[in-house]
């Protein structure tokens, strides 16, 4: 990517529940307003891409999670900056979360039936490595 954009740096969950992962739509008056995303935000000063995700989720979702692991970060370039996008697997510590604060839709979705969406572009990159992995049925790493 080039350097001189600036970088926004933004962390989601791939949350896994009973073999399927929560897909969240954007929300209309939102950038990427009817796009398909996991759910997630901004990294604040001072945070890990944990503990943002971690608070990003309780935020959003009203529920806890753990982190388990991680599954890819990439750069895309967005109306003239770079969105650095870390996606982390997460489980679910409590209840099954069924609104969000900043989308209109959440679904639960099969990892092979993850590309049926319109995914906002800074997503897409986890959306192949997951749909990928179960094309081959072997797990996205």
């Amino acid at each position: 990517m080039t350097d001189s954009l600036p970088v926004l740096e933004v962390v989601a969950a791939v949350i896994e529940h009973e073999g399927m992962l929560l897909v969240c739509r954007r929300a209309e008056g939102r950038s990427a307003a009817g796009r398909w995303e996991f759910p997630g935000g901004k990294i604040e000063q001072g945070e890990t891409p944990a503990q943002a995700l971690i608070r990003e989720i309780r935020e959003e979702l009203g529920v806890g999670i753990t982190i388990s692991g991680h599954l890819t970060t990439n750069d895309t370039v967005v109306s003239g900056r770079t969105i650095r996008l870390t996606c982390l697997r997460a489980a679910l510590n409590d209840a099954v979360p069924v609104a969000s604060t900043d989308h209109d839709a959440l679904e639960w979705l099969a990892p092979g039936r993850l590309s049926g969406r319109r995914w906002a572009e800074p997503d897409l990159p986890a959306v192949s490595l997951l749909t990928n992995a179960a094309a081959s049925g072997t797990p996205a790493r």
